[in-house]
């Protein structure tokens, strides 16, 4: 996996250029497969937007590893014919060299699709594969949960699936709501840090993945790093403003890119003192999970209520 800089990650989430296993399995193999009945009962044409598909789609084109994993879990995959090379899960998605970050208009119309699925309008890509007559659905990072639920509906729709990505999304907020109802009730919120990269970019509450830790009901030291929002919600905090704020709780998203881990962050300078390191709570997250924003969402915030509520209220 190549490395992925915090700028690319905080990028990404933003669409200006994020570059969460109960769950993750559900959504792989519980969910139906293409042309289970009631994919066979979506009626065509169907319009999302400014998008018109008069049939079912059948060799759809995925550059956005979250929209890949949107296509597998509403049982969409057997008509997803290309992904690209960041799409990483499923390991049954079909890998291609074809880039998400600067996508070759080219190089997307040689697969010949019916359907491109993208997140960000890099290089007007989108106005070049409708000149090429290729239709094309753009699904930005989400900004909340809502944004998720939506594009799943469109997606769901848009691939003869609607009823299945119903089903997905109805188990999200279920298991969404249910983690968080069983959270303990604390006098004083527990604080945390999120780091993107040993650069110690992070990401404040105003992002998705601060929203999803303020639904744990934890506290962000980064808040502050960005009160203006001068850095889009993504400050580049120092060492000593970390040490200084003394977290509860560090979260490593950088665990595969950069191999960080609870030793590392305790071997950098002052950070043997923060209650995180003393206590044990620096939490290693998969940076895939961590930077998605489709169904695993339910995995990553299963993994901050877990590793929160070994804490006693």
């Amino acid at each position: 996996m190549s490395r992925r800089t915090p700028r690319l990650f905080a990028a990404t989430l933003a669409v200006a250029a994020l570059t969460l296993g109960a769950c993750a399995e559900k959504t792989s193999n519980d969910t139906p497969a293409a042309g289970s009945s009631s994919s066979a009962a979506a009626s065509f044409p169907v319009t999302v937007g400014k998008l018109t598909l008069d049939s079912r789609p059948e060799k759809i084109v995925s550059l956005s590893p979250t929209a890949t994993e949107m296509l597998f879990a509403i049982g969409a995959g057997k008509q997803v014919t290309a992904v690209d090379d960041q799409s990483n899960f499923p390991a049954d998605a079909p890998k291609s060299d074809l880039s998400g970050f600067q996508p070759n208009a080219e190089a997307i119309a040689g697969r010949s699709p019916d359907l491109v699925v993208l997140a960000n309008d890099t290089n007007k890509i989108v106005d070049q594969l409708t000149t090429l007559k290729i239709p094309v659905l753009l699904t930005p990072a989400a900004a909340t949960l809502d944004d998720t639920y939506r594009q799943l509906t469109d997606l769901g729709a848009l691939t003869g699936h609607p009823t299945e990505a119903a089903d997905v999304t109805t188990r999200m907020k279920d298991e969404i709501a249910k983690l968080a109802k069983d959270l303990p009730q604390r006098s004083t919120k527990l604080t945390y840090y999120h780091e993107l990269g040993p650069e110690l970019y992070s990401a404040t509450s105003k992002t998705f993945i601060g929203s999803i830790y303020t639904m744990a009901g934890l506290e962000n030291i980064a808040d502050a790093s960005d009160a203006d929002g001068r850095n889009g919600g993504y400050p580049q905090l120092s060492q000593e403003v970390i040490v200084k704020a003394n977290p509860d709780f560090v979260f490593l998203a950088d665990t595969k890119c950069c191999q960080q881990s609870a030793a590392t962050v305790k071997a950098r300078s002052g950070w043997a003192g923060v209650t995180a390191v003393k206590n044990n709570q620096v939490v290693a997250l998969d940076d895939d999970i961590a930077s998605r924003w489709g169904p695993r969402v339910v995995d990553l915030f299963r993994s901050i209520v877990d590793a929160t509520a070994k804490v006693p209220a």
